[in-house]
């Protein structure tokens, strides 16, 4: 193998693509010292012919290229090329600064393993029905429509369809304010709103219990006002009304227990104010303006703490005649 060293590399002012190759000809230069003790043939090629195709690579493209004519520089790159593609095929490992070269460029993508995939578990299904479209109502009325338990949303399930009916009409066009109803309603039509309220008057669901509270003074006055009434005052009592049971009166009267406290002094006084409004007459307006604050606040203390009748389900008449004319309950 000729010396590398006497080989007047820094002469040479050869094509760009000789250049490319001289790193890696001095690579395979050097190869026959670390093949030596590795393998006697590569690829069944006797080590002797593998260096004379290194040899004549390295002469063929290192030596002065200046002054030739085209001939004679298109036969040193005929053979260098040849050189190249021999050594290629006989897949040599590289070391000294062919391999160095070599890892400088770039690397073919290799292919990844396929990444395990957590198993994958079947979406439910969207059921383009009611109770799909409703569960936009839980978010403030509670699961299933059984009342949130901060006190200012009432139990909308079990109760009469007539009755949800109408409050769903009276949020949509104002004689209910609430912002937040009334903007879930104001484009939703009379039928789409009849089929949201026969489903939540149709779901029998049970009732948690009824939290416990101490007694109170006024319990005497609230019992009374609700199952008796204040003749002397016009006031009927809430069970003429709102049935035996104060479970509501189908089709459009609402019971009264299962209620948060708060809720019933908050529709109380939204009568009294006028910001809740019922078919004329109105007969809760008419009965909140002959209440007393004392009043309220014994009706809806005393109907709080009340448990619920093992029959939750509204009545499905009155115990008698209407003690006054309510324009929302059909006589």
């Amino acid at each position: 193998m000729a010396d590398m060293s006497e080989i007047p590399v820094a002469s040479l002012d050869a094509p760009a693509f000789a250049l490319s190759v001289v790193p890696l000809a001095m690579s395979y230069a050097d190869a026959p010292q670390t093949l030596a003790g590795q393998r006697p043939a590569v690829r069944g090629v006797p080590l002797g012919f593998v260096h004379g195709l290194v040899h004549g690579l390295v002469r063929a493209l290192t030596v002065p290229v200046l002054g030739q004519d085209t001939r004679s520089l298109a036969r040193r790159l005929l053979i260098g090329g040849l050189c190249v593609a021999a050594l290629g095929m006989l897949d040599l490992p590289l070391s000294g600064a062919g391999a160095a070269w070599a890892q400088a460029q770039p690397q073919p993508p290799q292919p990844q393993p396929p990444r395990s995939q957590p198993p994958q578990t079947a979406r439910p299904g969207f059921r383009d029905d009611i109770a799909q479209r409703v569960l936009a109502c839980t978010g403030c009325h509670g699961a299933e429509g059984r009342a949130a338990p901060d006190g200012f949303y009432p139990r909308i399930a079990g109760k009469p369809a007539g009755y949800l009916l109408h409050q769903l009409v009276n949020f949509r066009d104002g004689q209910r304010s609430y912002p937040p109803m009334t903007h879930l309603l104001q484009h939703l039509t009379d039928d789409y709103l009849r089929e949201i309220a026969q489903y939540f008057a149709g779901l029998a669901l049970p009732y948690p219990p009824t939290p416990a509270a101490p007694a109170s003074p006024a319990d005497a006055l609230g019992r009374q006002l609700v199952q008796q009434g204040d003749p002397a005052r016009q006031l009927p009592a809430c069970a003429s009304c709102h049935g035996e049971r104060l479970t509501g009166v189908a089709p459009a009267i609402p019971g009264l227990l299962g209620l948060p406290r708060d809720y019933l002094n908050a529709q109380i006084g939204a009568w009294r104010i006028a910001q809740r409004h019922a078919n004329a007459p109105d007969c809760m307006a008419q009965i909140s303006q002959r209440l007393t604050p004392d009043d309220v606040a014994a009706v809806t203390g005393w109907l709080a703490r009340q448990p619920m009748p093992e029959q939750t389900s509204p009545a499905t008449s009155l115990p008698g005649p209407m003690p006054m004319a309510c324009g929302g309950v059909p006589q």
